[in-house]
């Protein structure tokens, strides 16, 4: 009896503890948080540079997409961030602005020579490593840029060069007059900064003209140069800007005498200008640090990567509607990945920064980061250049066909006067 008398309240007394001592229990381990890295592409989807950026951040992030399928970095996964510029500046410094804060930012891609030049300050300031074009301003001033691959002055050197060569296979005495004719920007002018130096070494009377970089028409521009006794033409601009070149050109018949030459690695292309003007592109050369054309579509993460991320495609049926610089933009995620790779054997994932990005970036000398679809890597604490050899192609068909060997190129760069 007394036992029922007082069940109640046992029960009322247990009630009451029981939050007492849920508390005091020892709570349960959240789940671990993803480890992740950031990287950031300020791009150009729908500007002037399109050509090139949308093949190659396809590459890209599909390769980022095979890194994170595979686990990660080490079991750090990637989080890209693809943002559209339209080839503004201003636009391009207010998104740095905006995603530098980005959880573990590791690296920014600035598409545009002036858009790599105008964030070079804040990258300084936030120790931040970034990928610029190719530009020989970051070679000069070594910091916390580094170039895609060879760097434009560079490049222009070897152009030079393989014109020469050119014109003494063909028995001719002397030198040849090298035409330049380019978009009136920083990216256009760029080149020359060390590569007009470079003709003057050689003996070359150089002819430059620059054009706005919307021009429907180049015929004003050709005709002067072509008045002015060009044997060749460099050209440059993103594809479809060098084909419509070679468009107004051929209608000018000045195809037939003078052999024209795309200097700055973005055209014409297989998927672009060479279908829209195939008669017209017949025959030009094109450099580039990167493999092109059947070279690039034939490689082994080519045809990995594309049935795997493009919706089952083949290689071959995925060309026809897209540059072969999709193959080129692996290289980007393989440095990327490579870098991170090496920085947390370095210091950690908990540690990870800019300096120690930068650090690992430094160290790549002599290895074959992009598995062969460039050169071998030649980044140093000396050196903001991706590698050191170009490839010449030539417009066959409706193809980039090889014409040359992988030609180590001269450094132009230090020719030239920064201090000016």
């Amino acid at each position: 009896m007394c036992k029922k008398k007082y069940l109640p309240v046992v029960i009322l007394l247990s009630l009451l503890l029981m939050p007492v001592v849920l508390a005091c229990a020892p709570s349960a381990e959240p789940p671990p948080k993803e480890k992740m890295v950031s990287y950031l592409s300020l791009a150009d989807y729908t500007g002037p540079i399109a050509g090139l950026n949308v093949p190659a951040d396809t590459g890209c992030g599909d390769m980022f997409k095979e890194i994170n399928a595979k686990g990660g970095i080490d079991g750090v996964k990637v989080n890209p961030v693809w943002v559209d510029t339209r080839y503004d500046t201003a636009r391009g410094v207010s998104a740095y602005k905006r995603y530098r804060t980005l959880p573990n930012l590791m690296l920014v891609n600035a598409i545009s020579t002036p858009l790599a030049k105008a964030i070079e300050p804040m990258t300084k300031a936030d120790k931040m490593v970034y990928f610029n074009p190719a530009d020989g301003f970051q070679q000069a001033f070594i910091g916390w840029a580094f170039s895609w691959g060879v760097i434009y002055q560079n490049a222009f050197g070897a152009t030079l060069d393989f014109i020469l060569k050119d014109w003494k296979d063909k028995g001719k005495s002397g030198t040849p007059i090298i035409g330049y004719l380019h978009w009136d920007t920083a990216y256009g002018r760029e080149p020359l900064a060390g590569g007009r130096e470079y003709a003057e070494q050689k003996g070359i009377k150089l002819l430059t003209e620059f054009f706005p970089t919307g021009a429907l028409d180049h015929t004003v521009w050709l005709t002067r140069l072509a008045t002015g006794g060009a044997n060749y033409i460099m050209i440059g601009g993103i594809d479809p800007t060098p084909s419509n070149i070679l468009r107004d050109a051929h209608k000018l018949g000045l195809t037939k005498t003078i052999q024209f030459v795309d200097n700055t690695f973005w055209g014409p292309t297989e998927a672009v200008g060479i279908k829209l003007h195939p008669e017209a592109t017949q025959g030009a050369w094109l450099v580039s640090y990167c493999l092109r054309g059947d070279e690039a579509w034939a490689h082994p993460l080519a045809k990995y990567i594309v049935p795997k991320y493009q919706g089952g495609k083949s290689t071959d049926e995925f060309r026809k509607s897209m540059a072969s610089l999709y193959v080129g933009g692996f290289g980007w995620a393989l440095t990327f990945e490579a870098a991170v790779k090496k920085a947390i054997a370095d210091v950690g994932y908990e540690n990870l920064d800019g300096e120690a990005m930068k650090m690992a970036m430094e160290s790549f000398t002599g290895l074959d980061i992009s598995q062969g679809i460039q050169g071998p890597n030649t980044y140093s604490p000396t050196s903001r250049q991706a590698s050191n050899v170009v490839k010449f192609y030539q417009v066959r068909g409706d193809k980039e066909v090889p014409i040359s060997d992988w030609i180590k190129v001269p450094d132009c760069v230090a020719l030239h006067d920064w201090s000016k």
